[in-house]
């Protein structure tokens, strides 16, 4: 009879173990990924995203500013709107701001690079629901290759 007691509070020790790890992880993923919780969205236009992701991170200079929160189509002329959502923090950039679909590696994951531009008295700031005008798209490896190739065949 001890030898089923203690298998049975062997079993609820290794229980509240793996609930205590996955409570856990659970933590740490979530405070890694929302900031202080207070975000704003700002939104851009792409010809092309590549392989941009929702919740793809933000970054000015390596440093994550927000996460991309949704990728839908423009009913008009069927181009990518991407929405930033910008840690609250991170306020006051200029109407010169552009953005880039970067990518971390060769084949890494990729991710929208912010370039904050000039700050200037004659130069109004993006506030939140505004569009980032100057946009940059994705750099699709397969269509480099193909125009490298291309290039090389034509030169006969």
């Amino acid at each position: 009879m001890t030898s089923k007691k203690l298998e049975l509070l062997v079993g609820l020790f290794v229980a509240l173990g793996l609930a205590a790890i996955l409570a856990l992880a659970l933590k740490v993923a979530d405070s890694g990924i929302s900031g202080n919780g207070q975000t704003y969205e700002l939104y851009a236009k792409f010809d092309n995203i590549g392989g941009l992701k929702v919740r793809s991170p933000i970054k000015i200079g390596g440093v994550v500013i927000g996460r991309v929160s949704n990728i839908a189509l423009d009913n008009e002329d069927f181009t990518p709107i991407v929405t930033l959502e910008i840690f609250a923090e991170y306020q006051g950039f200029s109407e010169a701001t552009s953005v880039s679909i970067l990518t971390a590696g060769l084949l890494g994951e990729q991710y929208l690079g912010l370039d904050p531009g000039f700050v200037d008295e004659s130069v109004d700031t993006l506030v939140p629901g505004d569009f980032i005008e100057d946009t940059k798209p994705a750099l699709v490896l397969e269509e480099l290759i193909g125009q490298f190739l291309f290039s090389q065949g034509s030169d006969d």
